[in-house]
């Protein structure tokens, strides 16, 4: 580890105060807060029951990991690609023109999603994505590995946020209007590190 995310951790540490988390849901609340300096987030954060451990065994699987933007990939390829070698791609970049009325993000992750149905979708930015993969799983055969539903901003986000909670399937997601690309990002980084010492146990 980097020197100064050492200390920045051991920073996170000392203020982080009490907390009911297991060692698990520490590691990712602890790079949450260490990628957006921000411990709203040790509130915010919500992990559905074994959700860790079903994208813990996708990652050591080798099972892509499929994110909404650009941005979210480019957090999280170099680390992959160092270590699990996981295959990452990003739903908006394979999308170069989205049909009447729908974006690019949510056009990419339906292709994604008909190719990789088991897949993690890590979505970062676009709330029209996580809807979109929402309704599909809702009907869904093969739930995926994992879904993070950590899209920020104000329109549809808390609304994409609360459809996802209603499904059942591993989750992790930020509650609210917060999330972003660098908080996805983050979330998908601890998962790969929690595969790495998991592999070396």
């Amino acid at each position: 580890m980097h020197p100064i995310m050492e200390k920045s951790f051991a920073i996170i540490d000392s203020e982080m105060g009490e907390h009911h988390f297991t060692p698990a849901e520490y590691a990712i609340v602890r790079r949450v807060i260490h990628s957006s300096a921000d411990f709203e987030f040790k509130e915010l954060i919500r992990f559905s029951p074994g959700a860790i451990a079903s994208g813990i065994e996708a990652l050591r699987r080798g099972v892509p990991v499929v994110t909404d933007v650009s941005m979210v990939k480019q957090g999280v390829k170099n680390l992959i690609g160092k270590t699990l070698g996981n295959p990452v791609m990003s739903a908006v970049e394979r999308v170069p023109e989205a049909p009447a009325g729908k974006t690019r993000t949510e056009t990419g992750i339906l292709q994604c999603w008909e190719e990789f149905p088991g897949a993690i979708y890590a979505i970062g930015n676009a709330p029209t994505a996580l809807l979109a993969l929402c309704e599909k799983l809702s009907t869904a055969s093969t739930p995926p590995a994992l879904v993070i539903g950590a899209p920020v901003g104000f329109v549809s986000v808390v609304e994409s946020k609360q459809v996802l909670a209603q499904l059942s399937v591993p989750q992790i997601r930020i509650a609210g209007r917060k999330g972003g690309s660098p908080v996805t990002a983050a979330i998908v980084n601890a998962l790969i590190v929690l595969a790495l010492e998991q592999g070396e146990g």
